[in-house]
């Protein structure tokens, strides 16, 4: 489904399995160790890393906020224990990290990581993490609407592109769980 995307808007899509030059390393590593047939289904898109933020990326080249989905990594601790989690809502929403959050990650209060400890964690850049690629330990938080989205466009872990994607295939994503009422 490389081509095609209605998404695009006026994005050079291309082959995520075939462009690893345009992803972070976690992130083209966990696309290699997806199942066949959704890995092929992914499509990467150069983009100037200054436009990288949601309403500027939309804004330049076209493509649906509606159809965009942010990733933000929060944190929280209990019993001097820190737990993190990855949090994917539709860019019209925001992630509900004071109730839903955290209440999953059972911690007295969640918030959102640091930048330099969301960075160091993931191995990805600040305004391109993406829920590919996170550390295995962590729950990968689903807001429903992400997931029934039929195309998507996603962080890459850099700033120089973004992921096209399926909804349905986030939910395969190792540590993917489906959160109602995480997207307000």
């Amino acid at each position: 489904m490389v081509n095609g995307w209605a998404i695009s808007g006026s994005l050079t899509v291309e082959s995520a399995l075939d462009r690893p030059d345009l992803l972070a390393d976690p992130v083209a590593k966990a696309i290699a160790a997806l199942p066949d047939e959704h890995a092929a289904r992914l499509g990467v898109a150069a983009i100037d890393p200054d436009l990288a933020d949601t309403a500027a990326f939309c804004e330049t080249y076209g493509s649906p906020l509606e159809a965009s989905a942010n990733c933000v990594v929060v944190a929280g601790k209990r019993s001097g224990e820190e737990r993190f989690a990855a949090c994917l809502v539709l860019a019209t929403t925001r992630a509900d990290v004071n109730n839903v959050v955290r209440k999953r990650l059972d911690v007295r209060k969640a918030s959102f990581a640091p930048m330099d400890t969301a960075m160091a964690l993931t191995g990805m850049a600040y305004g391109g993490i993406t829920p590919l690629g996170l550390p295995p330990e962590w729950p990968l938080l689903l807001d429903p609407a992400v997931v029934a989205a039929p195309e998507l466009v996603i962080g890459s872990g850099i700033r120089g592109s973004k992921l096209l994607i399926p909804g349905p295939t986030l939910a395969v994503i190792p540590g993917a769980e489906v959160l109602e009422g995480l997207g307000r």
